[in-house]
């Protein structure tokens, strides 16, 4: 495939930006549906002119349907968009990034899907979709799998699915909520991906950060135990990137702090330990759940995220070497290599 590729890149370039635009559409209106004329263009790069003009021909070949509550997908949309996934990525030479991600991040596995989360939510989706095939595969009997929160791992949970093996799966939170929106909790994910997958999930019911005495009076509640020795046990974890500043805020940190975080050049933030460029941790808040030095006994640990903003809070945590896999997007991994390059 990879010589019919370059054959046309350069016979035909045009065709091959054309093929991108229309599966970006085909994703568009997938994730969307039913959306109308200008909710497509709003989501998409291109002109009103040109989105009526995709659309026609889109409409013409079976692949959407136009409704009067907007267009729709159809099964023949969907079994190209299935199909299309591995050429775009060849075309769009994702292969050779996650071979270079590899050795710059020092990491096992790579897995880059096209485009870019920070503009295009479908991307997100997409990333999810990328998790959930991985998950299929490395799932073992009886697996216990802990989640975090953030909108990267609500997006995992709305693409789960069924998982192929027939056995007892269990999901848990990874660590306590910190008072964001209700859907974007670990407790709530966990929940979600259970039911899709089929599987059994337990509830963690902590506030995070805590203080000190409050971290000390919990951690003795024997519920709170019982739910803590699940998530220590836990087979599988998958986990998302926080930018540092981003979570302070989120977890209405004080200022001395968010200005020592400031002052200390933090740059990326995963399970509440707050790392600079280098990877060195300058700050932890005091979690409930999994640690940092938890992960060195876990069978798989899942990093998935992705947009050009978190290329340098990707980079940054990977110093630390605790991920066995990594899932991003095609915009954070071409960040990472120019950053690698300066």
């Amino acid at each position: 495939m990879k010589t019919l590729i370059d054959i046309q890149k350069k016979l035909v370039p045009d065709l091959l930006e054309v093929l991108k635009t229309r599966y970006s559409l085909l994703h568009l209106i997938n994730q969307n549906q039913p959306i109308g004329r200008r909710g497509l263009t709003d989501e998409s790069n291109l002109t009103e002119r040109q989105v009526r003009s995709e659309i026609d021909f889109l409409h013409e070949q079976g692949l959407i349907e136009v409704t009067t509550k907007g267009m729709l997908i159809t099964d023949q949309g969907k079994d190209i968009l299935e199909k299309l996934t591995q050429y775009i990525a060849e075309i769009s030479e994702l292969n050779q990034l996650e071979i270079h991600l590899k050795e710059i991040l020092r990491v096992e596995n790579v897995i880059i899907v096209p485009g870019n989360s920070d503009e295009e939510d479908w991307v997100k989706q997409e990333m999810g979709k990328a998790c959930v095939r991985y998950l299929k595969k490395i799932i073992m009997p009886n697996a216990t799998i802990a989640v975090t929160g953030g909108t990267t791992m609500a997006s995992i949970a709305s693409v789960m699915s069924p998982l192929d093996k027939v056995d007892n799966y269990l999901f848990v939170p990874a660590r306590g909520g910190i008072g964001e929106k209700v859907e974007n909790q670990a407790n709530t994910i966990a929940a979600e991906m259970s039911l899709k997958a089929q599987g059994n999930y337990r509830l963690l019911y902590v506030p995070d950060p805590l203080s000190e005495t409050s971290y000390q009076n919990l951690i003795n509640e024997p519920s709170i135990i019982e739910v803590l020795q699940l998530i220590k046990n836990a087979d599988i974890v998958l986990h998302g990137i926080g930018d540092a500043l981003t979570m302070a805020e989120r977890r209405k940190t004080p200022e001395n702090i968010k200005q020592k975080l400031l002052e200390e050049k933090a740059v990326s933030e995963a399970f509440g330990y707050y790392f600079t460029q280098k990877g060195e941790v300058v700050h932890k808040v005091r979690t409930v759940g999994l640690q940092l030095e938890d992960l060195d006994s876990k069978e798989y640990v899942i990093t998935v995220a992705g947009g050009s903003s978190k290329a340098k809070a990707i980079e940054s945590y990977f110093k630390q070497a605790k991920s066995h896999m990594l899932i991003t997007d095609e915009a954070a991994a071409i960040q990472i290599l120019r950053d690698s390059s300066l």
